[in-house]
């Protein structure tokens, strides 16, 4: 099967996030096929080539978000044109799932890099942060590195910003808008303004990879009725972060720069950096011929601890979550090759030391 035709059986199946069984099945059914021990763990698939001391983890995931509107074709029926491949998931990322599969089989039928396993696991849940590669690393044995698939271009990307959700509550006193004049009440949505202004104008250390970091409001609510003072407004605030930023510091450094409350929503995310002097970096920058670049989005890197990574893979990643979502005949073609470039090419650096 060539990669288009791969690519084009992986978007026809249907993969929201959460319901990724059939096309688990189908990843399975393949590998299987080549001649892998396939392992699943729900909705998870992985399975290992070769042996030796060091061992490399290929991820990327099967699941896509909900189609949004706009979308002038099926997403789930997926068409080319003009070698352009549209469908739900087509460049995030069944493209870089596609040139995994590819270099599995490739190994599997050519022999894998001398000393070394390849793991190679096509997780679910990505875009939910649910029962994805998170929860089942422990299943996978001990890593000594890792390529994280995402459209990037094809540009390694050696550090992504982190996501640190704030939950702020403004508190005043109600009462009755008649009286508000008479300093009798207090509004808490005025409040809130306030420090919403206060949140705008807060800066961060900058990345030389990433950039400035800033906070957004992203919802807001508060008041009862129209015709009374709320007494409370509660607003979220979206901050992504960058390695030069620890989370249970910036979450300090907001509390008290405001007057609302504060508190953590969620902190999983955290950003993450691997040193250029690492072999996958090495390698990931040669096999591209591109130097490193930063990445905004949140991946499945969150979750590898400090397990040096890149995360790369063909497509852009400013067609994620559009409508008449694509990826090029090109693109995809020198996706699989290049990680099987970059899966060879990383067993040569260690080997050099």
């Amino acid at each position: 099967m060539k990669a288009t035709e791969l690519l084009q059986a992986l978007v026809a199946i249907p993969s929201v996030s959460g319901d990724e069984r059939r096309i688990a099945d189908t990843v399975s059914g393949w590998a299987e096929s080549w001649g892998a021990r396939v392992q699943r763990k729900g909705h998870n698939v992985w399975f290992s080539v070769g042996s030796g001391p060091r061992r490399l983890l290929v991820n990327s995931h099967l699941d896509t978000v909900k189609p949004c509107a706009g979308w002038t074709y099926e997403p789930h029926a997926p068409e080319w044109r003009e070698d352009r491949l549209y469908g739900l998931g087509s460049n995030d990322a069944k493209g870089c799932v596609t040139g995994m599969l590819l270099t599995a089989r490739a190994l599997l039928k050519e022999g894998a890099p001398t000393g070394g396993e390849v793991v190679f696991a096509f997780t679910a849940e990505e875009e939910t942060g649910g029962q994805g590669l998170g929860t089942m690393l422990s299943e996978l044995g001990p890593l000594d590195a890792a390529i994280v698939g995402e459209p990037t271009s094809l540009k390694p990307c050696t550090a992504q910003r982190g996501m640190l959700l704030l939950r702020c509550t403004s508190h005043g006193k109600s009462g009755h808008v008649a009286h508000a004049h008479t300093n009798a009440s207090v509004n808490a949505i005025h409040q809130a303004a306030v420090d919403i202004s206060v949140l705008a104008e807060l800066r961060f250390p900058s990345h030389p990879l990433l950039g400035e970091a800033r906070a957004q409001v992203t919802q807001i609510s508060g008041g009862l009725a129209r015709n009374q003072v709320p007494d409370t407004c509660e607003f979220f605030v979206d901050l992504r972060t960058t390695p030069a930023m620890d989370h249970a510091d910036v979450a300090k450094q907001v509390a008290s720069a405001l007057k609302s409350e504060v508190h953590v929503h969620s902190a999983r995310y955290l950003p993450k950096a691997t040193a250029g002097s690492q072999p996958i970096v090495r390698a990931a920058v040669s096999a591209a011929g591109e130097q490193p670049v930063g990445s905004s989005t949140t991946s499945d890197w969150a979750f590898l601890g400090d397990l040096p990574a890149v995360k790369v893979g063909p497509g852009d990643t400013l067609r994620s979550h559009q409508p008449d979502e694509f990826i090029t005949r090109a693109e995809l073609e020198a996706g699989a090759a290049f990680y099987t470039r970059l899966v060879r090419g990383y067993f040569e650096e260690v080997a050099r030391g």
